[in-house]
């Protein structure tokens, strides 16, 4: 597998676990407070979807600086990279918001 490849699955995998982890403890702590945990869960789900993308592709601004130094360079080959990265940090946020959503469809 390539070099993209990987860190594209490594991206998508991140994402999803932070947002499908972080969703699954919030309603485990939700427990012990009294409140409803689907409610919780969901409303986590969402507010962790862009901070998961974030955390995936870096953290930091570099993905984005990337992407502005190279276009104005005219390198679009590590441009289109950038946001293929970014593109599957999103998937994998979704997917894991998806997921927590299928969990909690029959509790809300």
């Amino acid at each position: 597998m390539d070099s993209f490849m990987q860190k594209a699955a490594i991206d998508f995998f991140i994402a999803f676990g932070v947002v499908f982890g972080g969703s699954m403890l919030a309603g485990i702590g939700s427990v012990f407070v009294l409140t409803p945990p689907a409610v919780i869960m969901l409303d986590t789900a969402s507010r962790l979807k862009i901070w998961a993308i974030v955390a995936a592709v870096g953290g930091t601004i570099d993905p984005l600086r990337v992407i502005e130094s190279n276009m104005l360079e005219g390198h679009l080959h590590p441009v289109a990279l950038q946001l293929g990265y970014i593109a599957c940090a999103f998937l994998g946020a979704h997917m894991g918001t998806e997921l927590i959503r299928w969990f909690c469809k029959g509790a809300v």
